[in-house]
């Protein structure tokens, strides 16, 4: 069903709040994708924080104007689907995670902090650990000391009940590593792989996203 200028006008806003907080942005051409692995993929977006939608690229054109994503929207053609997310990684680690077992969904570009991204620029920023994990892992070293006092304590006081000399307790082990803050991570990995500027000779566009199959969903 063709959209009116109303829902137009409601996509644009809707879309235009989402980039107004987020600080990164994935798109991935999802021709010939089935529905139901389509609706998965929503599925794992939407658990992990991420707005994922199949857009129309004018409307998505649109909706960036003026806003530090404004540089994407040469790289807006075909039929994408596109994944805006807050945190700095979820929305690539979400589609990169889906790209390594439905090799229809083709990454073709992301913006982080102003800087634009190609494919492996994308690849390395979704191989960063996620706060949560990063939260798992600070958490793992903050307790090995806890759990090596906990042992020491425990032989001392089997060396008392036996009435034998209690042994030298170990010294407490310190954090030898403290885990590096996501953003600044991050900033690393963009420095090191944001796209190279375009070049001069014009790219032929793909065809927009009125070409996909039947198999897909049409853009909003």
């Amino acid at each position: 069903m063709p959209l009116n200028v109303q829902d137009k006008k409601a996509i644009v806003a809707d879309v235009g709040a989402q980039l107004a907080g987020a600080q990164t942005v994935v798109l991935a051409e999802y021709r010939g994708i089935p529905v139901e692995q389509l609706t998965k993929l929503r599925a794992s977006a939407r658990d992990q924080g991420v707005y994922l939608r199949v857009l129309k690229n004018t409307l998505a054109r649109r909706a960036a104007q003026g806003t530090q994503f404004e540089p994407l929207a040469d790289s807006m053609v075909g039929p994408l689907i596109y994944g805006i997310s807050a945190d700095p990684i979820a929305s690539a680690k979400v589609l990169q995670n889906f790209a390594k077992t439905q090799d229809k969904l083709v990454i073709t570009a992301g913006l982080y902090n102003g800087k634009l991204l190609d494919v492996a620029g994308i690849k390395s920023l979704a191989s960063i650990p996620s706060r949560d994990e990063l939260l798992s892992q600070l958490l793992g070293v903050m307790l090995a000391p806890v759990s090596a006092m906990a042992r020491v304590l425990g032989a001392v006081a089997a060396q008392k009940a036996e009435g034998a000399p209690a042994p030298v307790a170990a010294p407490v082990v310190e954090v030898a590593e403290v885990v590096a803050a996501p953003a600044e991570v991050v900033a690393e990995v963009v420095a090191e792989t944001a796209a190279p500027e375009a070049s001069a000779e014009p790219v032929a566009a793909s065809p927009e996203a009125g070409t996909e199959t039947s198999e897909t969903p049409a853009a909003e």
